[in-house]
């Protein structure tokens, strides 16, 4: 489903300049340049309204935390989010509009240290499965930016998209562990910070499947 075009949103994104990333080029500096105490780098891409960003920035404040989002008309509700809530957590967010295309173009090698995949657009139709945030494509950008050791969390309520993740992640030689098919009535669901779709789809009764796959 396509966002609904956001009134002022320029202006609106301007108003959360402190915590945007806007100038991508310095990236490849350093992540660490965005923020006042380095930390380990950890990245979301596809943050939609920003509910687990910010959560999971006031959870760990031992981690410095990039949200990204391709919608400039969705990121400025998540940037408003994490602005009204600077003041009560740490200071270690920041935000980037753009696409997963590009993260090998902004980011330097071996500089991310743990990815988060929160409900990707499951691209349905078998044309389309190069755009999967799971397909071996964007594994290996992955595999560039991560860390040696670096980590990949995921999570979707889509069992094809889930199954073909599987798939993706065995046939280039991913060691995947904590596998489940029913997150939030596993062990493995303490801790857990939910997105907005996540929480919506979860009272619904949609099981949640989860995996974490590391980058060796």
């Amino acid at each position: 489903m396509r966002a609904r075009k956001k009134k002022h949103g320029a202006e609106r994104i301007a108003a959360c300049a402190d915590l945007l990333i806007e100038d991508t080029a310095k990236l490849k500096d350093g992540p660490d340049a965005f923020f006042a105490e380095r930390r380990p780098i950890h990245l979301e891409i596809g943050c939609g309204k920003g509910n687990f960003a910010c959560g999971m920035a006031a959870a760990h404040p031992e981690f410095n935390f990039i949200a990204m989002e391709r919608v400039a008309d969705v990121a400025v509700l998540a940037l408003e989010k994490a602005e009204r809530a600077k003041d009560t957590r740490p200071d270690n967010l920041r935000f980037l509009i753009g696409n997963a295309e590009n993260l090998t173009e902004w980011f330097p090698a071996h500089s991310i240290d743990c990815l988060y995949l929160n409900f990707s657009d499951p691209w349905h139709k078998a044309r389309h499965a190069k755009r999967r945030l799971t397909h071996r494509d964007f594994l290996a950008r992955y595999r560039e930016v991560l860390k040696v050791g670096g980590v990949l969390r995921f999570k979707t309520d889509n069992v094809n998209l889930f199954d073909f993740s599987l798939e993706e992640f065995e046939a280039v030689g991913l060691r995947v562990t904590d596998v489940t098919r029913d997150l939030h009535n596993s062990p493995l669901n303490e801790g857990n910070v939910m997105t907005e779709y996540e929480k919506n789809f979860s009272e619904k009764g949609f099981p949640i499947h989860a995996a974490t796959v590391y980058f060796d």
